[in-house]
């Protein structure tokens, strides 16, 4: 659940908005109480980042007429309406008009902040859409970051963060987990003007290397007839991309340290230097202080690149992004080759998550075109260990009549209870095990209604 949760709590009745405020409270959000529709009217905003939750019949304005303000303001602010009970003409006017959801008063806390909960979740994934799309205007070249899991989540955050911040940065991944796309995610978050330029430093030639780094001047070598601005000044003003620096020369890693250390360089050939004005994001599939210690990378140039270090997870460690991934592949690939979208079952998707994956998003990305081409692809071998109960498949394979949300649940509960039963009830270690927050999994269990087994 998100940091920094907000609400905005409209209700006249005094004794039943400090319950109701308490209940949000001890929930984990910032509530701002009002008595009015009136007194709310200043705290609202587009860009307000929460939940607003308010009763219909208000003092002066009615919760209707709110809910069309705030429509009018953001039609994606999500607000909760509370209606009398039996007030089923009120609730379904309130849906209508753009409503999140409505809740019929009394009410039970649990049925509050499951609704409030939801709404937040859904109001942070607009604000962060709104964000990724802000910055693709400016740099439409810039991928997606797809994927909701807590180790994508916390990629995200750190874009946010470290991105305007302009350090050098190390990033750490297998082949295929998308060090480039973070690359650029980090470049479009910088606010630079300047050019993202991509350097594969295990493709160019030592011979090239450093005339394609750092230029040349007229008449520097043999066949320099002019002059040649290199990678890193063409870079200026933007972001350097040095894939794969661990395959670097040592000799050239000498001069890339002292041009870092000094944000000047010198073109081959050349007596005077260049002011240099970009930002490195360097990447590596190797571990750079292993083999720096074999004396096969400067240590000193780790440290000076590794300001911030970012290690990406591979594919098999964020299983639940794969059918996020697969739909937003599949979809590309339809579009580019003119064929339908493929059709898969549940069974498929099953055992597409327990599949291995040893060359990460960019096998399933080969995958996912193979598909729409229909050349049937061979699927990678599954990962050691049930990935995913197969009740779970079953009860989605065969319930055609159940609706998705419906479906989506029934596979949440029954992977949640076969990691409960494997770390023998122990919550802490099955929320370990599925990689997510201690308290995220104790509010499933209270919302599947499961049991830990332990008294």
């Amino acid at each position: 659940m998100q940091a920094n949760m907000q609400a905005i709590l409209i209700e006249d009745e005094a004794a039943l908005r400090l319950a109701t405020a308490q209940t949000l409270e001890l929930g984990g959000f910032t509530v701002q109480a009002c008595a009015s529709a009136e007194e709310a009217l200043p705290l609202l905003r587009a860009d307000f980042p929460g939940v607003i939750v308010t009763d219909v019949r208000l003092p002066g304005r009615s919760g209707l007429e709110l809910l069309a303000q705030v429509t009018a303001l953001d039609a994606e602010l999500p607000v909760i309406v509370v209606t009398g009970h039996g007030d089923v003409t009120m609730a379904v006017a309130a849906m209508r008009s753009g409503a999140y959801d409505f809740i019929e008063k009394p009410f039970a806390s649990e049925r509050l902040m499951d609704a409030v909960r939801r709404a937040q979740e859904r109001r942070t994934l607009v604000l962060e859409n709104r964000e990724l799309r802000a910055a693709r205007a400016l740099h439409p070249d810039t991928p997606d970051l797809i994927g909701r899991s807590p180790a994508i989540e916390h990629l995200k955050l750190l874009v946010r963060n470290v991105g305007p911040a302009g350090v050098d940065i190390l990033i750490n991944g297998q082949t295929g987990t998308g060090k480039e796309v973070m690359a650029r995610l980090l470049h479009a978050a910088s606010g630079r003007k300047g050019n993202f330029v991509a350097i594969n430093c295990g493709a160019l030639p030592e011979s090239v290397f450093e005339s394609e780094i750092f230029g040349h001047e007229a008449g520097a070598f043999t066949g320099a007839q002019k002059r040649r601005i290199g990678k890193l000044e063409y870079a200026n003003g933007g972001t350097v991309f040095l894939d794969e620096i661990e395959s670097m020369p040592m000799a050239l890693q000498v001069k890339l340290l002292r041009v870092l250390q000094e944000r000047r360089l010198e073109r081959l050939g050349a007596n005077e230097g260049v002011a240099l004005d970009c930002r490195v994001v360097a990447a590596s599939k190797a571990d750079l202080l292993q083999l720096s210690a074999q004396g096969l990378f400067r240590e000193d140039l780790y440290y000076r690149i590794g300001v911030v270090t970012i290690d990406l997870p591979r594919l098999r460690e964020r299983r639940e992004d794969i059918p996020l991934l697969l739909a937003h592949f599949v979809q590309e690939a339809a579009l580019r080759y003119q064929r339908p979208l493929p059709q898969w079952s549940a069974q498929d998707m099953a055992a597409w998550q327990a599949a291995d994956w040893p060359g990460n998003v960019r096998e399933l990305r080969n995958f996912a075109e193979r598909l729409t081409l229909g050349l049937a692809p061979s699927i990678p071998p599954a990962a050691s260990g049930p990935a995913f109960p197969a009740a779970a498949v079953d009860d989605a394979a065969t319930g055609a009549s159940t609706s998705l949300p419906q479906q989506v649940d029934n596979f949440e509960r029954d992977l949640i209870a076969q990691a409960l039963a494997a770390a023998d009830g122990n919550v802490a270690l099955a929320a370990d095990n599925l990689s997510v927050p201690r308290k995220t999994l104790y509010d499933k269990l209270k919302k599947y209604h499961i049991s830990t087994g332990k008294k």
